[in-house]
């Protein structure tokens, strides 16, 4: 297989190629060689962009992606480590679900104001002491 230069990755992976220089600044990516000014890399190069890819819309950050990759390269995951971000993934589907729930109730609530609507009051108590979604109590956002 023949080298890809920077254009053509960029092409066929739609990362800009700032962000393939800043990938391999990092030790994300490394280019096998120059054609003039351009950069090369090796075709594989696309599937370890899907990787890093992958792991950034799971929230992993570029040092976390960085150590999920072996000394040749290859993807080394640890499973406690996915199933740890999972976990917190799944928090923060708790949180926003409670965050939706209540927009809704406030969306719809017959009180004449929602600092009269009770449950507005305790999704505001929540709120103040930083545990909404967290408290198990999400469930109260949906009563009326």
């Amino acid at each position: 297989m023949h080298s890809l230069d920077i254009g053509e990755v960029v092409q066929q992976s739609g990362v800009p190629a700032s962000t393939l220089r800043f990938y391999e600044e990092k030790g994300l990516i490394a280019s096998v060689g120059r054609r003039g000014l351009r950069r090369l890399f090796d075709p594989s190069v696309l599937e370890r962009l899907a990787l890093i890819a992958l792991g950034r819309s799971a929230g992993f950050s570029l040092d976390e992606i960085a150590s999920m990759f072996g000394p040749d390269g290859r993807p080394q995951i640890d499973r406690q480590t996915l199933a740890a971000k999972a976990d917190e993934l799944e928090a923060t589907i708790r949180k926003l679900t409670a965050m939706r729930d209540g927009l809704r109730h406030a969306a719809d609530c017959p009180a004449p104001s929602h600092m009269e609507c009770p449950t507005f009051r305790r999704l505001l108590k929540l709120a103040g002491a930083g545990a909404i979604g967290v408290s198990g109590k999400k469930s109260s956002s949906r009563q009326r």
